[in-house]
């Protein structure tokens, strides 16, 4: 029986382990301020605090005819609060994006459109928002996610909660820059579930 513990404890550390190592998340989207976008607009990355960004860039994918629309290269660390905010800046460098931890010059459109978080080399997360048409381009992750009305955003449900289906991770509502809600990683609290239910089920046969 010690031995069996021991196993479950590894398995934990383990599943631990992955989720500190997951990649980066997009987490929120506000692309349509209720006026002009200059200074508005932000994107909002979930990830593991410490974890670098630079050398990652947020590309903007235009739904018609799949043209890159904005390409931001992204510099800095995730802070403690696992969530990394990038808004836009006007001419003289300010933002009203209040805790901003990187400010560019970068505006995206409208949906549908898509908008990545990627490097040279691969893709590690987008988001395509919007009603697509049949030759529309959707760059996103299996259905898009709601079309944000002005003044509102696009958000997962949980940060850091990817199911790699826009349209059920994501939904429309009032823009929370730097602020979500972080949940553990799925895999591992159903895996934990697993080890609770077996191990109680051990302990029955040994009374």
């Amino acid at each position: 029986m010690k031995c069996w513990i021991v196993s479950v404890v590894s398995a934990c550390a383990v599943m631990g382990a992955a989720a500190a190592g997951a990649m980066p998340l997009l987490s929120e989207v506000y692309y349509d301020a209720a006026g002009s976008d200059d200074g508005e607009v932000f994107v909002e990355i979930s990830g593991t605090p410490g974890t670098s960004l630079t050398g990652l860039v947020l590309e903007g994918i235009n739904g018609s005819g799949g043209a890159v629309t904005a390409a931001v290269g992204l510099m800095g660390v995730i802070p403690p609060s696992g969530l990394f905010v990038v808004a836009d800046g006007r001419a003289d460098g300010s933002t009203s994006v209040v805790g901003a931890n990187q400010i560019a010059d970068f505006d995206f459109q409208n949906g549908p459109d898509s908008v990545l978080l990627r490097d040279a080399n691969q893709t590690f997360d987008a988001v395509g928002y919007g009603s697509f048409g049949a030759g529309d381009v959707f760059a996103g992750e299996g259905s898009p996610a709601p079309d944000a009305t002005a003044g509102q955003s696009v958000a997962r449900r949980f940060a850091d909660l990817d199911t790699g289906d826009n349209a059920a991770d994501w939904t429309a509502g009032a823009p929370t820059p730097g602020v979500a809600l972080l949940v553990p990683e799925p895999g591992a609290m159903l895996s934990l579930a697993i080890a609770a239910v077996a191990l109680r089920r051990h302990f029955r046969r040994l009374t």
